[in-house]
C-alpha cells in the first residue's frame, strides 16, 4: 500500500475518531471500516491480526456500552466544545501514557473545559460528574476502543 492510501486510511480512521465525539455518526464502524480496507488492500498477516483484534475490540466495547446508561449528553448540557475538549484529553493522554493515559485525558479534558467556562473548581467537579453519569462512560469506552484500534494499526504501519 502506497504512502497517499495510507494517508487516506489514517485520514478515515481520525473522522472516525471525531465521529464518536459526535452523536449520531457511526465513529467506530467507520474506524473499522478503515482498517478493513487498510486489511484488504494490504494483505499480509500482521494486517489481518490487526483486523481481527479491532473487531474484537469493537464488539467488546460494544457490548459494555450496551451495558451503560443511554446517552443523554445533550440533555444534560454538554457541548460540542466539551466534547472537543474531552476528545483532545483522549488522543493526548494515549499518547503521553500510552494506551490507559486515554481515560484521565478524557476526564482531564472535560473538567478543564468547564473549569474554563464556569470558572470554579466545585462547579466543574459537578458538570464532570454530570457528564459523566449522563453518557459520558459510554462516549469514552467508545473512543478508547478506537484509540486502541488507531495506536494497533499505526503500530502495524510503522513497524510491520
Amino acid at each position: 500500500m502506497g504512502a497517499w492510501e495510507l494517508l487516506l486510511v489514517g485520514v478515515v480512521i481520525l473522522l472516525g475518531l471525531a465521529g464518536v465525539l459526535v452523536p449520531g455518526l457511526p465513529g467506530s464502524w467507520l474506524v473499522w471500516a478503515a482498517v478493513l480496507w487498510w486489511a484488504l488492500s494490504d494483505p499480509q498477516a500482521l494486517s489481518w491480526a490487526v483486523l481481527v483484534g479491532a473487531t474484537a475490540v469493537l464488539l467488546v466495547s460494544q457490548a459494555v456500552r450496551w451495558m451503560l446508561p443511554p446517552r443523554r449528553l445533550r440533555e444534560s448540557g454538554a457541548t460540542t466544545r466539551m466534547a472537543v475538549y474531552a476528545g483532545a484529553g483522549a488522543v493526548l493522554g494515549f499518547f503521553l501514557v500510552p494506551v490507559v493515559g486515554a481515560i484521565p485525558g478524557f476526564l482531564g479534558g472535560i473538567y478543564l473545559g468547564e473549569r474554563l467556562r464556569l470558572g470554579g473548581s466545585g462547579e466543574a467537579r459537578a458538570a464532570l460528574r454530570t457528564a459523566m453519569r449522563s453518557g459520558g462512560w459510554s462516549v469514552l469506552t467508545e473512543l478508547f476502543a478506537c484509540l486502541l484500534i488507531m495506536g494497533a494499526w499505526l503500530g502495524a504501519v510503522i513497524w510491520g
